[in-house]
């Protein structure tokens, strides 16, 4: 005789009333036995590796990877634009940090050369300043020296003058008392016969 096969629905009956008797005994006796959960055969882990290889399968499929690779091409194409404009601001920083640089050089240089045309032409103002003053002494110098032999001739000829005209009042003095009528008279006579 064939040995009945309980349903279905009985032995799960059944399965569960003897854990249920098993952890009542095990209870009474101190001991705890923990039962791990299962569906469909499958234990806990299972479950949670079968339910992430759903969602990896979905996401597979729905083409997130793809999704996620271009934003992050997006992002490090940003990236690059974002470092290709700090390349070009910085050269450009650096093309104008030359420039400044560069005039400030000019600058420098012009400042020298100012100076050494300053320097120049305060050489050659002295330099004309000292021409100047000499030329001055010399012309002061000259005409001193003029005035002082105008008055020297000055001073002879009045010298000559009072010395001819103190001569000549002497004279008539000594030939008015030297010669009297008859010797004027001789005197004119001769002079009349030096004409002839």
């Amino acid at each position: 005789m064939k040995a009945r096969r309980a349903p279905p629905c009985s032995r799960s009956l059944s399965v569960a009333n003897a854990a249920n008797a098993l952890a009542a005994t095990e209870v009474e006796a101190g001991v705890e036995h923990v039962v791990d959960p299962k569906a469909l055969g499958f234990d806990a882990t299972m479950l949670v590796g079968l339910s992430m290889l759903v969602v990896i399968a979905i996401m597979l499929w729905k083409k997130v990877p793809a999704a996620i690779g271009k934003a992050l091409d997006g992002k490090i194409a940003g990236i690059r634009a974002q470092l290709d404009e700090a390349a070009a601001l910085r050269a450009e920083a650096e093309k104008i940090k030359a420039e400044y640089e560069a005039k400030a050089a000019a600058s420098e240089s012009d400042a020298k050369a100012m100076l050494e045309r300053a320097q120049h032409e305060a050489d050659a103002i002295r330099a004309k300043a000292e021409a100047d003053a000499a030329a001055l002494v010399e012309r002061r110098t000259r005409m001193a020296e003029d005035k002082i032999a105008a008055e020297e001739r000055t001073a002879l000829q009045q010298l000559r003058a009072s010395a001819a005209d103190a001569a000549t009042k002497a004279a008539a003095k000594i030939i008015a008392d030297r010669h009297d009528g008859a010797s004027d008279k001789a005197l004119i006579d001769q002079a009349i016969a030096g004409i002839r």
